[in-house]
């Protein structure tokens, strides 16, 4: 009976490396984009409308991706084809958005740089579920939660480079941190570059280094895993309709764990700054511009860096943890340091402090990477694996898209223009979705091998 390979650690290793290039690029925009629209001069209760085309493109884009590559096969392979076309796309809006006041000729900076936020998401969802399909797609059963794993091991070390990269740049090398009026900084303008060739490279490191399985291989497969007499999809774009309609239990269950943990997210990544600025810098509402505010965003994204360097620590003891303990508890209790993490942001009394929250939020940061997709992969028919990770983005995207409409009046009128206090809504709705992962029925805790 064919089965899958087992690979050793340095091919899983490399299975994921792209995804360390498209997570610089990813937190990147995550510390800086408010910044960079701020500068443009966007208003802070305006920023999640600003940041909306984000999760709007990935709800549009990420299951036609996954249900295209379930079908593609070309020189370069299945999945390869797309996260590179990702790559490359990605790479070009990192280069253009802190650059677009180039384009003040044809139309408002503050809109160009929004459409380079969205030509950058669209172009990470292509890259990212792909790379996820490519993990089940490859790894047998018992390495999946170690493939995971390690792919967020990489996800975090590209994000602390990313996130640290205008702060290294300033603070090590000299390079200034402040402009002219609407105008990015020069520190920020070369990071984003950097970060775009790094993104190229990495992922062509796991293009030439990962050998897929062919169609027949494949076919092979998924008879061998019982995946015989699930009928084949036509390959029409409307089948992801009916793909969603029958989609497995366990996955229905994970969508109200993910809905509450991405909301959560999407207020950190959009709120952060003003938020810390007022609250910790005593900064007013207004200012994005002042030295402080600028030293506030830098060292933003040094706090950013720690929660994705603590991720990718902590993604290494994940498949130890969840071999002991189950992966519905590890994800469980991950998210609940996550929560403390959150409200803990409220009662610090200096941006030192903020340290002890980022690492809480780390923690919930790696199991949410890697605890959902592991115990996902397992109820999921084989020659699906694609679109149904493509239709497991939307429930990671709706509710930043729920949080995008809502979150700036929130903050305006319910919040008295105190952005802080969406950081505190993150953090309940945390504790929201690790109450809701007792629901979760995972079918396939396997016991994690190396």
């Amino acid at each position: 009976m064919f089965e899958k390979r087992r690979l050793n650690f340095w091919q899983i290793w490399n299975l994921s490396f792209g995804f360390l290039g498209i997570q610089m690029g990813f937190a990147l925009q995550n510390a800086n984009a408010s910044r960079i629209l701020q500068i443009f001069g966007a208003d802070v209760h305006e920023l999640s409308w600003f940041w909306i085309v984000a999760p709007l493109t990935g709800l549009i884009v990420q299951p036609i991706i996954g249900h295209y590559s379930d079908k593609t096969w070309n020189r370069l392979g299945r999945r390869r084809p797309y996260f590179l076309t990702g790559a490359l796309l990605a790479s070009l809006g990192l280069v253009l958005m802190p650059n677009a006041d180039m384009f003040t000729a044809f139309m408002p900076a503050l809109w160009v740089g929004a459409g380079m936020l969205m030509i950058m998401d669209a172009s990470f969802n292509v890259a990212m579920e792909p790379f996820r399909a490519l993990i089940a797609d490859i790894l047998p059963s018992d390495q999946r939660t170690l493939g995971y794993s390690l792919q967020t091991v990489l996800i975090g070390i590209g994000a602390v480079v990313g996130s640290w990269l205008p702060y290294v740049l300033t603070n090590w090398i000299g390079l200034e941190n402040t402009a002219g009026v609407g105008e990015v900084p020069f520190n920020l303008l070369l990071s984003f570059v950097i970060g775009a060739i790094v993104l190229i490279t990495s992922v062509l490191v796991t293009v030439f280094t990962t050998k897929e399985y062919t169609p027949e291989e494949m076919a092979q497969l998924h008879q061998a895993e019982g995946a015989a007499t699930i009928e084949e999809a036509p390959g029409k774009l409307s089948d992801i309709f009916t793909d969603f309609r029958k989609m497995p239990r366990t996955m229905r269950q994970l969508s109200w764990v993910q809905f509450f943990s991405w909301f959560g997210l999407f207020g950190l990544w959009v709120f952060s700054l003003p938020a810390i600025a007022q609250h910790i810098y005593g900064l007013d509402p207004n200012d994005n511009q002042s030295m402080a505010y600028q030293n506030a965003g830098d060292w933003l994204g040094i706090l950013f860096g720690i929660y994705n360097g603590v991720s990718a620590i902590f993604a290494f003891f994940l498949p130890a943890i969840a071999k002991k303990v189950g992966r519905k508890k590890t994800h469980a209790i991950s998210l609940i340091i996550g929560a403390f993490g959150f409200l803990s942001i409220y009662i610090m009394p200096d941006e030192n402090w903020l340290i002890l929250s980022m690492i809480g939020i780390g923690v919930a940061w790696a199991s949410i990477l890697a605890m959902p997709y592991a115990i996902l992969a397992g109820s999921i028919p084989p020659q699906k694996m694609g679109v149904y990770m493509g239709i497991f983005n939307f429930f990671i995207v709706i509710p930043q898209i729920i949080n995008a409409l809502i979150g700036g009046p929130m903050v305006k009128y319910l919040y008295n223009e105190q952005p802080i206090f969406a950081l505190v809504t993150s953090g309940i709705s945390f504790l929201i979705a690790a109450l809701l992962v007792a629901r979760v029925d995972d079918k396939d805790d396997e016991v994690v091998s190396i």
